[in-house]
């Protein structure tokens, strides 16, 4: 017990030591001091470390069992400033420079040290494995005399002892560099590895977990083509040296599935030891855990049947634990906030990181001029998700169906790409129709309030109020149940949805709502407009799934796995990873702004599905009532998880009367770092007077007290407060603090949230109706003008594309990759099957829209050859084709299997017949023998024959 106490009690004084040592970040330290917190570090990390006592002239000597920071060792190139040894071998040599140096470019004078280490008799010198006993070192790939230099130490370290700062990253952290291979390049670490983890990194064989992957066979994960070939992609790029990996694969085609075959694959082979697996939020987490312990891999074992998984809310990870499931907030208290008497963890945890939906993360807000970095800590201006990926020296590799532009800056450009078109074009996900757009009077006039009327006005949870309008207020459908809440226009959108949803169907639908309040009316209102569309609708078949959702848990696995509800009211919730296959309808009541949050929300509905009955889900419908494509960007970053820094007015005060404030220079000449939080602190007052004055406004007396109080003890008019300090400077404001102290809480209490409120939602009373039911074509044409643009496309097309050629005149020469290339390139023009097949119903005035495929929409507007079902033309191309000539019993079922599947593939080639259902009936081989030799030529003439209406 007294051994604990006393170990405790150092850890505490190292930790204040420490603090109290980064604390002075504008001081220059000296050696001593660096030296003394390199040493308190590297006792956290799990080392025996004191450069003043445990050096080797005092001789300090490497013990088994034990793992030192011994100081000044000796070598043929000057002493090293810290040798850290596991047992008796040396495993790395620290470079220490004083704190104001820059520390990036001392790694080079660590790697000198390694060249020179003097091995001793009792020591261990590290080797690769395999490695012969007279191995020499590692090549550092200088020489001396003609003759190669060799490290003897693999793994250099050198610091200034400065917490790591992304804004100065070369100037601060540790900076590491595994010198076993030359094209290993320095990186800075967060903190110092364990000895374990050090130890670790020694054993890993890299080059030959890599030479077993090329060899490990991947039947066994029962993934598609390109499921393999995004893993094999991965696996390229981390033998290559890569340390961050994006994978962009779209909604519903199995990243998750795909991960981990992955992951089984890398740690079977020990290319990584522990897996982080980051998600944002418990849905995901859970889902992700659901899949480990479901997907069956070798021998029908399941991942948790083979390795050790931690779950969500699971502790630490044991030595056994392989891949441990966790959310960005559970990470950050462990990190940065953890409990009495619970430590970080180091920085070697983990080797490997996967980032969920990593489109969700960002990188910094803003960087820190120099005033910022002395008085704030730069972690407030640091997101949630590149706080944790910075800490952990792990490879990253991030997972997204939407690739923005911050996730590049943190992952790179993808590895792998497997697009929603691609993903459509394969058979893989289904399509979505035209959208349904719900046009409503008070969508088409807006909500107007006239001047002078009394409008009542929702000005906090479950306030109303009566305010009158100074001036005429005319909200567009874009501030429908955000600014202004309309039931009208509600409840005629769910009068129009019972029309078009039937709950009693197995089709899901996922209406997405603009706030918590809006999601309620809309439960309310769909229920009353089910009830008396179909009179017998059950009350759990609508359900509100937010936040505010009791056990929302719960309330998604009931949405996903049962039978009621079959209507989800969500906000953000759901909006992304949530896996519910039977989702084909998705209702749009608010806008969204964000290209890609649009691409995740359709995800949702993009997956296959087989119902009971056995019928399987073709498209998936949007519904469409405030105008969505209106205000859709075309390119847009995502929100970040950390908003911009809101600094609380009592720390701006702070920096204000701290001395050091007036000597540190600001961001703009001539400004101390106190005159521009001056300058801050009395934009904000400035910006709070004027909202208190809005007609809107909402002043609490809280807020009014505060003013009477200012202007007594200033002697000045609010209004001209701001001017009348930001003139007087910084010294003049800190003496008016200090005479009147009470000026301050003040201050504090006229600045603080929600004192002023000055945006009430108003609410509408006023009746709506339908005005138009119709649908949304690309670049808003009408149907006809769609199909214009289709014609023209192909016309001037034809002797460009070869593919559109073929299509034309000689639809039998066409290969499967060749159709999918073609419709990724109609696809990228806006034209693509389900779309094609609405515009000509609109056209034609009928509700039935003609699967004619998209070769029978080509040859119609090329050709004029009538549109017909496709699966009508294959049906009688191959009874013409039995009709032709005798065949025997077998031929005739292969001819009826070439049917089947050439209505759903459109078309067949060799490499067809080796896959899918072909290949496990024997393959082309086969195939081949059954028709004498003549099953391509057989097969083309089917598929001639399907297009013999023009000549």
């Amino acid at each position: 017990m007294q051994a604990q106490a006393e170990q405790q009690s150092a850890a505490v004084l190292d930790a204040q030591k420490t603090l109290a040592l980064e604390a002075s970040a504008s001081l220059d330290l000296d050696e001593e001091d660096t030296r003394a917190l390199i040493d308190a570090q590297l006792r956290a990390a799990g080392w025996e470390a004191d450069s003043v006592n445990l050096r080797y002239a005092q001789g300090a000597r490497p013990d088994p069992g034990k793992a030192k920071a011994i100081s000044e060792w000796p070598t043929r190139k000057g002493p090293a400033d810290y040798v850290l040894f596991v047992g008796l071998t040396p495993l790395a040599i620290i470079e220490a420079k004083r704190k104001a140096k820059n520390v990036s470019a001392s790694v080079t004078q660590a790697k000198r040290y390694s060249v020179g280490f003097k091995p001793e008799a009792d020591l261990t010198l590290p080797r690769p494995h395999g490695a012969p006993d007279g191995f020499p070192g590692w090549d550092s790939g200088n020489t001396h005399d003609g003759k190669p230099e060799y490290l003897r130490v693999p793994f250099l370290f050198a610091t200034n002892g400065r917490s790591y700062h992304r804004q100065y990253s070369l100037e601060s952290g540790i900076w590491f560099l595994d010198a076993r291979a030359q094209t290993h390049h320095p990186r800075p670490l967060e903190a110092w590895y364990s000895p374990e983890g050090l130890q670790h990194l020694l054993e890993v064989d890299v080059a030959g977990a890599h030479a077993r992957l090329r060899e490990e066979p991947t039947h066994y994960l029962g993934l598609r083509d390109y499921q393999l070939r995004a893993i094999r992609a991965v696996e390229e790029a981390l033998e290559k040296g890569e340390r961050n990996c994006l994978v962009a694969m779209a909604t519903g085609t199995g990243k998750t599935r795909t991960t981990i075959g992955l992951l089984y694959r890398l740690i079977k082979v020990q290319r990584f030891r522990r897996v982080l697996f980051l998600v944002d939020r418990t849905s995901l987490g859970d889902q992700a855990t659901d899949a480990f312990k479901e997907m069956r891999l070798e021998q029908s074992k399941t991942f948790t049947d083979i390795y050790d998984l931690r779950e969500l809310g699971d502790a630490a990870p044991t030595e056994q634990t392989r891949v441990q499931v966790a959310t960005v907030q559970a990470m950050v208290k462990r990190l940065f906030r953890p409990e009495d008497g619970e430590d970080a963890p180091p920085v070697d945890q983990y080797d490997c990181i996967v980032v969920d939906e990593s489109h969700r993360g960002y990188t910094l807000d803003k960087q820190l001029n120099e005033g910022e970095e002395t008085y704030r800590d730069f972690r407030d201006y640091l997101s949630t998700y590149r706080r944790v990926l910075d800490y952990f020296d792990a490879v990253k590799i991030g997972l997204t169906a939407t690739p923005a532009l911050h996730t590049r800056e943190i992952f790179g450009d993808p590895v792998f790409a497997y697009s929603y078109r691609e993903a459509v074009a394969d058979g893989f996900l289904v399509d979505h129709e035209p959208p349904i757009r719900y046009v409503t009077r008070l969508a088409q006039q807006g909500i107007k309030f006239p001047k002078g009327s009394n409008v009542e006005v929702a000005v906090g949870s479950g306030q109303r109020d009566f305010w009158k309008l100074e001036d005429e207020l005319l909200f567009e459908v874009d501030a429908f149940n955000r600014t202004v809440i309309t039931e009208g226009f509600n409840r005629v959108v769910c009068r129009e949805l019972a029309n078009d949803l039937d709950p009693h169907l197995e089709e899901k639908t996922l209406i997405f709502c603009a706030n918590d309040e809006h999601a309620d009316l809309v439960v309310h209102l769909l229920k009353e407009a089910f009830q008396a569309r179909y009179t017998d609708v059950p009350d759990a078949a609508v359900l509100k799934i937010t936040g505010a959702t009791d056990d929302v848990k719960a309330a998604i696995r009931r949405f996903k796995n049962e039978r009621w509800p079959n209507v989800a009211v969500t906000v953000d919730l759901l909006t992304t990873g949530i896996d519910v296959p039977p989702i084909a309808n998705l209702v749009f009541l608010r806008r969204v702004r964000s290209r890609i949050l649009y691409e995740q929300m359709l995800g949702r509905a993009t997956r296959l599905c087989t119902y009971t009955d056995e019928t399987q889900k073709a498209v998936f419908r949007i519904y469409d009532a405030v105008d969505l494509y209106a205000a859709l960007e075309s390119v847009t970053d995502m929100k970040p998880l950390v908003k911009d820094l809101d600094i609380p007015p009592g720390q701006l005060i702070d920096e204000v009367l701290d001395p050091k404030a007036h000597a540190v220079a600001g961001a703009d000449a001539g400004l101390t770092h106190a005159d521009e939080r001056l300058a801050q602190l009395a934009e904000r007052m400035r910006r709070r007077i004027r909202r208190s004055h809005s007609p809107r406004a909402q002043v609490s007396e809280t807020f009014k007290k505060a003013v009477e109080r200012i202007e007594t003890l200033t002697g000045t008019e609010l209004e001209r407060l701001p001017d009348v300090l930001r003139r007087g400077g910084a010294v003049s404001f800190a003496s008016l603090l200090k005479k009147h102290p009470e000026l301050r809480p003040a201050l504090e209490m006229l600045l603080a949230p929600a004192q002023v409120m000055t945006n009430p939602r108003y609410i509408a009373t006023e009746e709506d109706s339908l005005v138009a039911r119709e649908r949304e074509y690309p670049y808003g044409k009408k149907p006809e003008d769609y199909l214009e643009s289709f014609r023209a496309f192909v016309k001037a097309n034809l002797n460009v594309i070869p593919a559109l050629s073929l299509v034309v005149s000689k639809p039998n020469g066409l290969t499967r990759q060749q159709l999918k290339e073609l419709r990724l390139k109609l696809d990228g023009h806006g034209f693509d099957e389900k779309t094609l097949e609405n515009a000509v119903a609109d056209v034609q005035g009928t509700n039935v829209a003609i699967a004619a495929s998209i070769m029978g929409f080509i040859r119609q507007q090329a050709l004029g050859s009538p549109l017909k079902p496709y699966s009508q033309r294959v049906d009688a191309a191959l009874q013409k084709l039995l009709a032709s000539r005798p065949w025997t019993a077998a031929q005739r079922k292969w001819l009826e299997k070439f049917a089947l599947q050439l209505k759903h593939q459109q078309v067949l080639d060799r490499e067809a017949l080796d896959s899918g259902p072909f290949k496990m009936s024997g393959g082309f081989a086969h195939i081949d023998k059954a028709f004498d030799g003549k099953a391509l030529d057989v097969l083309s003439e089917l598929q001639q024959q399907i297009w013999t209406d023009v000549a």
